[in-house]
């Protein structure tokens, strides 16, 4: 039995991929972050930040929070902001689906949306001048160390206990970097032979939840040596396996899983052995307006 939703956040499946490897001393695991109570790898990092900017005293629940999203980010800080009864505005470009919107709406939060042009960088420039105004905390995931370290101290302890320690490569989408950030730290600690691999966009490739960052935005809690190696994949690849995770694998993910898997089997195909984990960040269904499934 539980006492809050929150308590459901973390410990999420790793399943085996049945159909994407043909070697057999090769084998690859998916992590389902979709199976966490707002439906994606986000609600670890949106607890944590929420959790320890309240114990420290840096908001209090009369404190309005404000955060840049491309999604996911803001469906989790929306639910998490409203178990602790705390208002939140959420920003995010117009050009988001309306599953993701309405879902932080559905949690109680304020939803701005910003000029499509702009992207994911006009939003979080919107965010910095409310808050510049003195009215706002920004949670700023992008610069955040409680983002990263709720990966150390849950995901990659996770990966690492469930593999049975035998994990050889780790696989992630790169947006906020909090995920492969906080694994990779964890996981080179445990053994520092493992390698990790983040996964970006091709040039003109837009695939939500992956970013190639420009340099004035470039996350504050990247630290490029504790990636070995980044992939990079095309729109088109992303969304082929998005929908073959779906129909030969039965799971329902979104576009940056697609992305992040289809890294992950070309890394498979390179291996002679090994055991590679790739994280699968959310759930396909807030993904159905778009044209992925068609």
């Amino acid at each position: 039995m539980n006492n809050s939703i929150l308590d459901l956040i973390g410990n999420t499946p790793l399943v085996k991929a049945q159909t994407l490897i043909k070697n057999p001393k090769v084998e690859l695991y998916f992590k389902l972050e979709g199976q966490n109570p707002g439906g994606s790898v986000k609600d670890r990092a949106a607890y944590n930040m929420i959790k320890n900017a309240l114990d420290r005293g840096n908001i209090t629940k009369d404190t309005k929070l404000i955060e840049a999203t491309s999604g996911n980010t803001g469906i989790a800080l929306a639910m998490v902001a409203r178990i602790f009864k705390l208002d939140i505005e959420l920003v995010m470009p117009e050009n988001s689906t309306i599953e993701r919107v309405q879902t932080m709406r559905a949690y109680g939060a304020k939803v701005t949306l910003t000029n499509a042009d702009g992207g994911i960088e006009g939003a979080r420039d919107y965010a910095e001048e409310k808050m510049a105004g003195g009215d706002y905390f920004m949670i700023n995931q992008f610069s955040n160390d409680d983002n990263w370290q709720a990966h150390y101290h849950t995901t990659g302890p996770e990966i690492w206990n469930d593999t049975r320690h035998k994990i050889s490569h780790f696989v992630s989408s790169m947006g906020t970097t909090g995920t492969i950030m906080g694994t990779s730290t964890y996981l080179k600690e445990k053994n520092n032979e493992i390698q990790i691999v983040g996964v970006q966009p091709t040039d003109n490739s837009r695939i939500p939840g992956i970013r190639k960052w420009p340099e004035a935005y470039l996350p504050k809690i990247f630290k490029p040596k504790k990636v070995d190696r980044i992939l990079e994949v095309s729109e088109e690849e992303a969304i082929a396996m998005t929908k073959k995770l779906a129909e030969d694998e039965g799971i329902f993910a979104g576009m940056s899983s697609g992305g992040a898997a289809a890294a992950a089997v070309r890394l498979c195909e390179e291996l002679e052995e090994g055991m590679v984990v790739s994280i699968v960040c959310d759930r396909g269904d807030r993904y159905l307006s778009s044209n992925i499934f068609d």
